[in-house]
């Protein structure tokens, strides 16, 4: 019987989502561990997505299969359980049973990211946000940024030497925010408007490193180091290397996944 959970991790603390050789950490290797260790046999992990070593995420998504003839488990139990065995930068919070026929990668049609900045030095968002030096211009960023939406090839912005089979995605949403996080809501920290930024991209699929080059090739833009039109340039006919530098993996989400309607299930698992 096939089963998602739903999760999120910090990071910091593992060497991306994919399994990997070795003692590394990795969040596909710990669920795993995990499972065998709650359910007394060998249990297989298949992530949403395959975050890159660093990246955090809040409500992915995950499926895997218990045999036949095991015990169904009791989601609050199995929730509570799975918590006491993962490492510490790792949650669980439901489970749930789906169709056979659900993959947790290759049944989603969306996937969203955010990614935060803050332009002062700030001790309470190191952990979660890239400090940029540099000012910015908003304006200007979410001009280029439209010039990313709808069905694109986008190999600018993905890392040299992946392996995917296309790299043509899908960008519905593309936007630069403002934002006020809860030591400065709360506690009166002292900002000024536009200390706090945050870019959300929504789109079917993401190459390796894509959200993090992008960034990267806006803050160029909000700079004045490259005019707008430039990311036109860069999805029509541009590769790797002219696009700009991928920003640190730390201030990035994977925050929402999304599915289509199924008749015997919710409409969605998502945030």
């Amino acid at each position: 019987m096939r089963y998602t959970i739903r999760l999120s991790y910090n990071g910091s603390r593992f060497f991306g989502w994919q399994r990997q050789k070795g003692d590394v950490p990795s969040v596909q290797g710990e669920l795993e561990r995990a499972l065998t260790i709650f359910l007394g046999e060998e249990i297989s992990v298949t992530g949403a997505g395959r975050t890159d070593t660093g990246v955090n995420a809040v409500n992915c998504i995950a499926h895997f299969d218990i045999p036949e003839g095991n015990p169904v488990p009791e989601p609050a139990h199995f929730v509570y359980k799975m918590n006491a065995i993962l490492p510490k930068g790792i949650t669980v919070h439901e489970l749930r049973p789906v169709p056979d026929d659900f993959h947790a990668r290759f049944s989603a049609v969306s996937r969203e990211y955010r990614y935060f900045l803050h332009r002062k030095k700030d001790p309470f968002m190191e952990s979660f946000s890239w400090h940029c030096r540099y000012p910015l211009d908003m304006d200007r960023m979410n001009t280029a940024a439209q010039y990313l939406l709808g069905e694109h090839d986008f190999s600018c912005f993905e890392k040299t030497g992946g392996n995917n089979l296309t790299s043509i995605c899908r960008i519905n949403e593309a936007l630069w925010e403002t934002w006020i996080p809860d030591h400065v809501r709360i506690l009166d920290y002292p900002y000024e408007e536009g200390d706090f930024l945050v870019f959300r991209i929504r789109a079917n699929r993401f190459l390796r490193n894509m959200v993090r080059a992008i960034v990267g090739s806006l803050v160029d833009v909000g700079r004045g180091k490259r005019e707008p039109e430039w990311i036109r340039e860069l999805v029509s006919s541009g590769c790797r290397s002219d696009a700009g530098e991928s920003v640190p993996g730390n201030a990035l989400f994977l925050n929402r996944v999304g599915y289509p309607e199924q008749e015997n299930s919710n409409p969605e698992i998502h945030v």
